[in-house]
């Protein structure tokens, strides 16, 4: 049988002498190395969205990874990726690094300087322990083994006051209206308060979970409060200095503990870069930054998406952008923002309008927001576009709110945009009224052109006709001269022309049309010139 191994080493000369050792194995088949932890979680998590059979059976993770330390890695990887068998490769052969890498879930460890036959050995039990974990995964349901769990989404604020927790929240419970299950975390460790926006008390936080070496579903459970939306809560400690027992470690260890038993866990970072959202923000499948469109905000966002790139945490270009209190008058569209953070800007911007909130804010009332809040149905539209919701099956499990259909129902024809037709459609009236008043207008000054004109031409006729007929015959000449320059649609006007002293003084009396020449509500406009008489005819 061939055997797959996937090699980690972060140290060129490590990786090189590993993967020639490897190449050597009878039946080994080694993949390029990956010189990182982040390029290596991302590599088995686009491989086991594949299938179970593309994972390679054994990883061998060189103590020189980074920049996660080698232990918390292993311990990443068997969580999520359970199929694997992972070898660490140390060269500190001490009683407490070979205790810590078998409690981390490691399947064999082998020392500095590297040897044929060890490695040999531990690679070949690794990859005999992975062939057996995975018949007894296939044997099961389908649907046992769900490639590397929960989705995480870490939410994170660019600034305070950005409206971080709530999308947070409503990311949730969009997710668990659709009939997944979620849990929700707060890691604003000094600050954070879902607390009181979900108006929930009580006592256990996340902090309760930093001196557990093993979190079981025991120990989990006792630190979740579910909520009555059915969405598990991991709070923030009451007490803000308790907020630095969290560590890196601890947060990997309770977020690997949380995605394998939930479809989708959302955290709450806040806007404070600690050593618990780098980890956060790191493990994520989806890093969603909101920003509000000022140029304060977008400059700490800015910050923040460097930030993460110099920490090697998180690329400018994996990071998904969300405008608040997004409308169409301000000077910084979602465009702008960009261009500027180098992020990709999401399709659902929310609208500012916090008197929509104000009410269930106060109340502590999040989940009551109605379903026809511009802000729900936009916050939910995110939802889909991060693929947090599903559609719900027939007969499912729980039954949802009217409230959690509406907005559902609003999310899948079309979220946003279904928000901005909505607008459009109610504006529709408003703009033909207006359109129409504008073309009368338009109608009404062209027959006054019209009629001017016309009076001028029957000012001239009638003064050559009052000459030459020495005053007595000028009607005729008069009407037929104003007439012919009037189109057709405004025939029938009245023309007159009378002397007025040395002046032969012409009006029209013109029909206005109703939108189309020809319909004549019986409005009128009145045209006048007047045009020297010649001679001593008057």
């Amino acid at each position: 049988m061939t055997v797959r191994v996937l090699p980690a080493a972060g140290d060129l000369d490590a990786a090189r002498s590993l993967t020639t050792l490897l190449g050597q194995l009878p039946d080994a088949e080694p993949a390029p190395p990956v010189h990182d932890s982040t390029a290596l979680l991302d590599t088995l998590a686009r491989l086991a969205a594949d299938s179970l059979d593309e994972l390679p059976e054994v990883v061998v993770v060189h103590e020189r990874i980074g920049p996660v330390p080698a232990l918390d890695l292993i311990r990443d990887l068997v969580m999520r990726f359970p199929a694997v068998g992972v070898v660490l490769v140390t060269a500190d052969t001490s009683t407490g690094v070979l205790t810590a890498a078998m409690d981390s879930g490691a399947r064999g460890i082998v020392t500095l300087p590297l040897g044929y036959d060890a490695l040999a050995e531990r690679v070949q039990a690794a990859a005999t322990w992975s062939a057996g974990m995975r018949r007894h995964l296939s044997s099961g349901a389908p649907e046992s083994y769900a490639g590397p769990g929960g989705t995480v989404v870490a939410v994170t604020g660019a600034k305070g006051g950005v409206g971080a927790t709530v999308a947070a929240v409503h990311l949730a419970l969009a997710a668990r209206a659709s009939g997944r299950t979620v849990a929700l975390v707060d890691l604003d460790l000094q600050s954070g308060d879902i607390a009181s926006y979900l108006d929930v008390q009580f006592r256990r936080s996340v902090a309760d979970l930093a001196g557990i070496a093993d979190i079981n579903p025991r120990v989990l459970q006792d630190a979740l409060y579910t909520h009555d939306s059915g969405i598990g809560l991991l709070l923030a400690p009451a007490e803000g200095e308790r907020g630095e027992e969290v560590t890196d470690r601890v947060t990997r260890q309770v977020l690997g503990a949380l995605r394998s038993r939930h479809d989708v866990v959302i955290v709450d970072c806040g806007s404070q870069m600690t050593a618990a959202t780098a980890a956060a923000v790191e493990i994520a499948d989806q890093a969603v930054l909101l920003v509000t469109p000022d140029v304060v905000a977008v400059r700490a966002a800015k910050r923040m998406v460097r930030l993460w790139d110099r920490l090697q945490i998180r690329k400018a270009e994996e990071t998904l952008t969300v405008v608040n209190r997004h409308s169409r008058g301000t000077e910084i569209q979602p465009a702008l923002v960009e261009r500027v953070t180098g992020t990709k800007v999401a399709r659902a911007a929310v609208p500012a309008a916090f008197k929509e909130l104000q009410s269930v804010v106060d109340a502590g009332r999040l989940q009551d927001l109605d379903a026809r809040s511009t802000v729900k149905q936009a916050l939910w539209a995110l939802a889909g576009e991060l693929e947090l919701v599903k559609a719900q099956e027939a007969g499912g499990r729980r039954r949802r709110a009217p409230s959690d259909r509406g907005a559902l129902s609003l999310w899948r024809k079309g979220g946003d945009r279904g928000s901005v037709t909505l607008e459009f459609a109610g504006m529709f009236p408003l703009v033909l009224v207006v359109l129409a008043l504008l073309w009368e207008c338009v109608l009404y000054g062209y027959t006054y052109s019209l009629a001017g004109n016309a009076a001028d031409e029957a000012a001239r006729a009638g003064t050559a006709a009052f000459a030459a007929s020495k005053g007595t015959d000028y009607d005729g000449a008069c009407e037929a001269a104003g007439a012919e320059h009037l189109p057709d649609a405004w025939s029938g006007a009245e023309i007159r022309c009378v002397p007025e002293g040395p002046v032969m003084k012409a009006t029209v009396k013109a029909d206005v049309p109703l939108f189309f020449p020809g319909i004549n509500p019986g409005w009128h406009v009145e045209g006048s010139a007047g045009a020297a008489l010649e001679g001593d005819a008057g």
